[in-house]
């Protein structure tokens, strides 16, 4: 995971690399030049000889990164030309440094009004623009324009590359315009921030490179930042972490028991136990009721085993399945509950006994949700006393041992703030903040599933997941979530890991198997049994780096 910062932090870091470390910021913009350079050559196929280059340089330093990468390119043998959004004698320090040594054969239009930069486009030829590099404004913009994103967004055909942040997007803000420009790739600096990681913002980064650029990683951990962008590095690091051993066997790989599916819902129950135990665990129980039994045992998986318990829509039935369900405890290292559950009230009695006795960590996922909803708006109910299930989780997480992880979606998170659509749009704007609130509020890890799903922790930090896609937007995904989640976290008890680390790597590893069920089969003919499937690649991809 790496840290969110907003302009101010980043700002702080590069004034600390220089008077701390004494590392020149004239060095920091160079090494920046180099970083997109890299990126635009490998782009290009290798080498940027002979390929016509345009880039858009503003007068502040995120104009100094483009002028020295434009003189990068032209060493390089690229046909580089830029526009110089100011006169000369309006930029300062090193951004005038690297202007200055701009050589005599890149190109300069100096365009201090926007009528100048349209007269030199039209007066010239753009066929065969190979690259538009945008380095206009950066993290230091303060007026959006639109006559500025009509001009980057131009010249259809070549690559479009932001440098920093597309110039148009504010820093600190997810928010667009409607004329905002989409770039094809963004390299940032350190540490990306908030218009390059949350969406709808996001959505014009394109392809985000963050580049090292040389400051210290301690001054990053220095800021005072709690929001996260989670990286392939995590997963990876995870799947290293439990890898498979000589030693390894069943019972070393952790056991999941996912309490599931109900008459009319055993497809979800299957799509839950086969994402498990693709996960990698060694042992998967369906838990269902009696009268799903056959019909889950007859399509899930043989390795899956298959329990029958009493039903919870019939009397006082929640009582004698809770008590076969803790029976068999004893036997697993973790429990997901709700997919395909039905919604009764004996169904919501029995979920909830099971959440407050646990001693393991806890899935909750779909009817569980609802059956817990809406949750007290503090800690504590109307009558200032603290709920069971908030008194659960505090004692959860004092021991350490039994987190409990809910994974709404925008509809079942409303459900659980007890809130109408309306306001919940209006709690949304705020993704980040909302989901910080609940999961400190109610000591769980939250995962708010959507587009860049949130992950939010107890302490306050909240982690944006960059993979995925809306294929995943089909019934049977948060079935397949909650199954590769489940695995996971079974693993992650037998071997120690980190229980938030685990649901940020599994909710990373899912997103990926979609964005490979994308690309192999299209959004809107990729199925949940498809992203399950596409997990072998996946896996194969982060251990062994094919």
């Amino acid at each position: 995971m790496i840290k969110v910062l907003t302009a101010a932090q980043m700002r702080e870091v590069d004034r600390l690399t220089t008077e701390r470390y004494g590392i020149p910021s004239i060095l920091l913009m160079e090494n920046a030049a180099h970083a997109v350079a890299r990126v635009i050559t490998e782009k290009l196929g290798g080498s940027v000889k002979g390929k016509s280059v345009l880039v858009l340089c503003g007068p502040g330093n995120n104009g100094g990164d483009g002028t020295a990468v434009a003189r990068l390119l032209d060493g390089d043998g690229a046909s580089v030309r830029v526009i110089f959004f100011a006169k000369k004698d309006l930029t300062k320090g090193d951004a005038r440094t690297n202007l200055d040594r701009l050589p005599a054969t890149v190109e300069l239009c100096e365009s201090e009004e926007w009528w100048q930069a349209w007269e030199y486009i039209n007066g010239r030829d753009w066929n065969g623009l190979a690259c538009v590099v945008d380095a206009v404004f950066g993290t230091g913009l303060r007026h959006f324009r639109d006559d500025l994103n009509e001009i980057i967004g131009g010249f259809p055909g070549s690559i479009h590359v932001a440098v920093d942040i597309p110039s148009g997007l504010f820093a600190d803000e997810p928010i667009v315009q409607p004329t905002q420009y989409k770039a094809d790739l963004t390299i940032t600096f350190t540490s990306p921030k908030v218009a390059n990681t949350l969406p709808p913002a996001s959505r014009c980064n394109g392809e985000l490179h963050i580049a090292d650029i040389g400051s210290p990683k301690e001054l990053v951990d220095e800021q005072t930042s709690q929001l996260y962008l989670a990286e392939s590095t995590d997963a990876s690091e995870w799947l290293r972490r439990s890898e498979f051993s000589n030693t390894s066997y069943k019972n070393k790989r952790g056991h999941a028991l996912i309490i599931a599916g109900s008459r009319n819902y055993s497809g979800a129950a299957v799509l839950c136990g086969d994402a498990a135990i693709r996960s990698g665990c060694g042992l998967v129980t369906i838990a269902t009721p009696e009268s799903s039994r056959d019909s889950i045992a007859a399509r899930v998986s043989p390795e899956v085993m298959v329990r029958g318990l009493s039903e919870t829509d019939e009397g006082s039935a929640s009582d004698k399945a809770a008590e076969e369900v803790n029976d068999f405890l004893k036997n697993v290292d973790v429990v997901a509950i709700g997919s395909g559950l039905s919604t009764n009230g004996e169904t919501a009695k029995f979920v909830r006994r099971i959440v407050e006795e646990r001693t393991m960590p806890m899935l909750v996922d779909a009817d569980a949700l609802t059956a817990l909803s809406p949750m007290p708006k503090g800690a504590y109910d109307s009558d200032s006393q603290p709920s069971d299930i908030a008194l659960a989780n505090a004692r959860a997480y004092a021991k350490e041992a039994s987190p409990l992880i809910f994974t709404p979606h925008e509809g079942e998170f409303g459900k659980l703030l007890g809130v109408e659509k309306d306001e919940l749009g209006e709690i949304l704007k705020d993704r980040v903040g909302a989901v910080r609130d609940f999961a400190t509020r109610h000591n769980v890890i939250l995962v708010l599933k959507g587009e860049r799903a949130l992950i939010g922790v107890p302490d306050g930090r909240v982690v944006v997941n960059p993979t995925g896609n809306s294929g995943l937007g089909k019934a049977g995904n948060g079935d397949t979530l909650a199954g590769i989640l489940a695995g996971f976290l079974a693993q992650a008890v037998q071997m120690k890991i980190d229980i938030f680390e685990t649901v940020v790597a599994a909710v990373y590893i899912a997103g990926m198997a979609g964005d490979d069920a994308e690309k192999r089969y299209g959004k809107r003919v990729m199925t949940a049994s498809d992203v399950r499937d596409c997990l072998v690649g996946v896996f194969e991809e982060l251990e062994y780096g094919s």
